[in-house]
């Protein structure tokens, strides 16, 4: 059972958020990983939003770059993202989001969205979907 979340107070969430480089779009890439587990789960995008959002709720934020609006992991699919820790990289822009995921982090139905690598020389999909997409979302994506 991980740890709940006790939320930074507004100053400690306040040097964080101006602690962190965001890009010339106003965005700094986030990876989601398995607090318990180490597995590195997914890759996305936040905003200064997304993160505030985060850090007082401790669900997961982050900014659709193809929607171009706040989207709460898990809304859609129920496959939520709970916060743990955030983690600022030395340059501070990156983040690392130690989370509890319920569910997969993969919109493919798999735990984790890196499931592709090369093996005997050939591109090969390590990883099987757990769960049928459409059952998610309600059609194939």
């Amino acid at each position: 059972m991980p740890v709940d979340y006790v939320p930074p107070s507004p100053a400690a969430r306040e040097a964080l958020l101006a602690a962190i480089r965001f890009d010339a779009d106003g965005l700094v890439p986030a990876i989601a990983q398995d607090h318990a587990s180490g597995e590195v789960l997914m890759l996305a995008w936040m905003n200064r939003d997304a993160v505030a959002e985060t850090l007082a709720t401790g669900r997961v934020c982050y900014w659709s770059r193809s929607r171009a609006g706040l989207w709460r992991k898990g809304e859609t699919s129920g496959q939520v993202q709970r916060l743990i820790d955030l983690r600022l990289d030395c340059d501070g822009d990156a983040i690392l989001l130690l989370v509890a995921q319920t569910g997969v982090a993969c919109h493919t139905g798999r735990r984790s969205c890196f499931f592709t690598a090369i093996r005997n020389d050939e591109l090969a999909e390590i990883a099987q979907p757990i769960i049928d997409p459409a059952t998610l979302y309600g059609a194939a994506r």
